[in-house]
């Protein structure tokens, strides 16, 4: 089976740079695969993928060795399955705010006896090597998202569950939950504590913190506070601030 980069990146004491696709398309994903990020997430929570536009972005990606993970829409189990079975070599999964949130989303990224994922892994097959069902429990991801006091309350039960690899903070969602502005560059001081509880947990049970981001500049304060998976912005953003910044210049150099 096709070795899981990202572990690497982890074992030598580096931080993985992580992109983010939304747009429902292969050649979009093809293009962000060839620009030097450790690994791609396929958004099918927030991004406008469907199922299908996943699949094409899943095959895109495979040009490369950029490792492709998914963020499904939600804690359940057929979604999962699906995704890991047409290619994702790892699954970050909304709103895990309980130990039991954390066991039940384990057992669907494993197979049995570990866990009760079913058996069909098809098109991952041809992208993973056929032995991918001999060892597919040691390579995929399973990575939990942190959203909620509730989970920040529960982080160390959440963290000691048997088979989860990392957490991943939503900034967003978390700064909503604390009756808070949704910011993915958080100043807050509530919020910047509940970032520094997320990294020291993780440390105490040898999980990987995460993070999404808004900008680079941000996200090397997360890194140096000790998130090790972080994501910058998102295809769709990036794309407009491009397109932006090319448009103004353009419009003052024509006045």
């Amino acid at each position: 089976m096709k070795k899981n980069l990202l572990k690497s990146v982890w074992q030598n004491g580096k931080v993985v740079v992580n992109g983010w696709l939304s747009i429902p398309s292969g050649f979009s994903a093809e293009v962000m695969a060839h620009q030097g990020y450790d690994s791609l997430t396929v958004d099918l929570q927030h991004g406008m993928q469907d199922f299908q536009s996943a699949l094409q972005c899943f095959q895109a990606i495979s040009t490369t060795t950029v490792v492709p993970l998914v963020r499904v829409p939600w804690l359940e189990p057929s979604i999962v399955m699906k995704c890991l079975d047409a290619g994702a070599y790892g699954v970050v999964c909304p709103l895990v705010n309980t130990r039991q949130d954390a066991e039940k989303f384990v057992s669907y990224c494993r197979y049995p006896p570990i866990g009760e994922r079913s058996y069909g892994p098809n098109r991952v097959m041809l992208y993973a090597g056929s032995d991918y069902a001999d060892q597919a429990d040691a390579e995929i991801l399973t990575i939990a998202m942190i959203e909620t006091p509730e989970a920040i309350q529960n982080l160390d039960a959440i963290l000691a569950t048997p088979g989860l690899d990392a957490v991943y903070v939503g900034p967003a969602d978390l700064a909503l939950a604390f009756g808070l502005r949704p910011s993915f560059e958080p100043t807050e001081p509530r919020l910047v504590e509940a970032f520094e509880k997320v990294v020291a947990a993780a440390h105490r049970h040898g999980k990987i913190p995460g993070i999404h981001t808004g900008s680079g500049a941000y996200a090397i304060k997360m890194a140096k506070m000790g998130y090790r998976f972080i994501t910058v912005s998102n295809d769709a953003r990036l794309l407009a601030s491009a397109a932006s910044a090319g448009v103004k210049t353009l419009r003052e150099g024509l006045a």
